[in-house]
């Protein structure tokens, strides 16, 4: 699998990420494994987790099985830290909790670090100098490698990336992990702009729309489905209007004339999107991440990008388009 840089840093990783959403609550650990070998064997290397995934558990079967199926070295791990399960709090990006967190995380992994480590979200309670702080001591002190934030808006990437850049001595920022599919192009107002502007690297999450790019809802919602579930059907639901129904037919057609699956026609396309480093792809199995990884010999023809680029494009006016003729 072709390796890209991250951001503006020498660490090189896949162009497609392994993600572990789902690790630890649906399938076992025979899925884990049969997923990691599978991602591992097409040349795959950055694998994404976090420590509130499954509650610690995707982490934890990742450490179990890098301590006999593929070997540490192999790998780029990324985790996140700052979300809670408090009712009344659910981030808490603090120096105190985030440093915690980390080593927390470093134990159920089994190693003495990961190579990306990522704030899960901007924490409106906590000053981000403090936040920031904690990223300069984990890369200062070996635990993680590099530091990288996620659903940061543009301004607080921008806020954030511009004050690690201020000073010698501070740990500059790698990436942003952001939700970037066909069906959500937010991240294109202000996000993508910022990062590319500050050399952020791009990881995208949710590239396929949370499935629904895929065409598996086209007819109905399949009931083994995240759609189709009690737990995650709101998770989707937002992706099942007409506007989205559209986009959807559009990359059908152009898989349909490519003689590919919708699922490769979307990848391939926030793959190739300007800015974007390694997009974060989840699978319930082997066999559907078998899927994915096969866009590696995709390469989307100008005329079908711009097409798709048409039909999804996201309303951008003042201050971002046409303010000069207003």
């Amino acid at each position: 699998m072709e390796p890209r840089h991250l951001g503006r840093t020498g660490l090189r990783v896949s162009r497609l990420g392994l993600g572990t959403l789902m690790w630890g609550r649906g399938g076992g650990e025979r899925d884990a494994a049969d997923q990691l070998k599978t991602f591992w064997e097409a040349g795959g290397t950055l694998v994404d987790t976090a420590d509130v995934y499954a509650d610690g558990g995707a982490e934890y079967l990742l450490g179990r099985l890098m301590d006999g199926l593929v070997p540490r070295s192999d790998l780029v791990i990324a985790t996140k830290a700052g979300s809670v399960p408090h009712p009344d709090r659910r981030f808490d990006c603090s120096r105190g909790h985030l440093l915690s967190a980390l080593d927390a995380s470093l134990q159920r992994l089994g190693t003495d670090h990961v190579d990306l480590w990522q704030v899960h979200a901007y924490d409106p309670a906590t000053p981000l100098e403090e936040t920031l702080q904690a990223l300069d001591i984990a890369v200062a002190s070996g635990r993680a490698r590099y530091a990288g934030v996620s659903n940061y808006c543009g301004w607080q990437l921008a806020k954030a990336a511009t004050w690690q850049r201020a000073a010698p001595g501070r740990t500059p920022l790698a990436s942003t992990q952001m939700e970037y599919s066909l069906l959500q192009r937010g991240v294109e107002r202000e996000v993508l702009p910022a990062a590319l502007d500050l050399g952020v690297g791009l990881l995208p999450s949710s590239p396929l729309g949370r499935g629904v790019l895929t065409g598996k809802y086209r007819h109905g919602i399949p009931p083994q489905s995240r759609g189709g579930s009690d737990d995650l059907a709101p998770f989707v639901a937002p992706y099942l209007d007409e506007t989205a129904r559209l986009i959807v037919d559009a990359v059908a057609t152009a898989a349909d004339g490519l003689a590919v699956t919708p699922l490769q026609v979307a990848l391939a396309w926030v793959r190739d999107r300007p800015g974007v480093v390694a997009p974060i792809v989840g699978a319930r199995n082997a066999q559907q991440l078998g899927q994915a990884l096969s866009v590696e010999a995709l390469t989307l023809p100008d005329e079908i990008c711009q097409a798709l680029d048409d039909v999804s494009a996201p309303v951008h006016r003042y201050p971002d388009h046409d303010w000069s003729t207003l």
